[in-house]
């Protein structure tokens, strides 16, 4: 199961001029598009909900909104993901980003992909203290592939 922050979501109405968003895009959408198949699963949550309502763009917010239609699963903020939130708010994650991993480590989700570089790298150096592993989407679709190739 893969949660998907709201960076994420939100990085295919990005500027694709640049290179980076670029990839991370088609990295992003390659991902939902294996999800809409059937061959993987997004878990959503109330939290990436609630982020994406403070989106002020009327259209983008109706298209990021859009894709979260895929998650098969949805987390809700019970007192035990506020109280995990809380755990890794004192780690020294942001609020929403402490929402986020609580809900992907309940959820019990296989990763957390981010293209917020604050984030990922927190989660690297905590590494011991998060129980979901946490990744940039381009990095973890090439290592996803690369092993299904090398399994064939």
């Amino acid at each position: 199961m893969i949660y998907m922050d709201v960076c994420c979501l939100n990085r295919p109405f990005d500027d694709q001029t640049q290179d980076r968003i670029y990839l991370e895009s088609v990295a992003v959408l390659s991902i939902l598009e294996r999800c809409s198949a059937g061959q993987w699963q997004i878990l959503g949550s109330e939290a990436i909900d609630s982020e994406i309502s403070f989106t002020v763009d009327i259209e983008r917010k109706r298209k990021v909104t859009a894709l979260t239609a895929l998650s098969l699963n949805k987390m809700m903020v019970d007192d035990k993901i506020k109280l995990r939130a809380h755990e890794i708010l004192e780690i020294g994650f942001q609020p929403f980003d402490a929402l986020h991993l609580a809900c992907a480590e309940i959820g019990q989700a296989d990763v957390f992909l981010t293209t917020d570089d604050k984030l990922l790298s927190r989660a690297i150096k905590n590494q011991g203290k998060i129980e979901v592993i946490v990744e940039n989407p381009v990095a973890w679709l090439m290592e996803v592939t690369a092993n299904e190739h090398q399994s064939e």
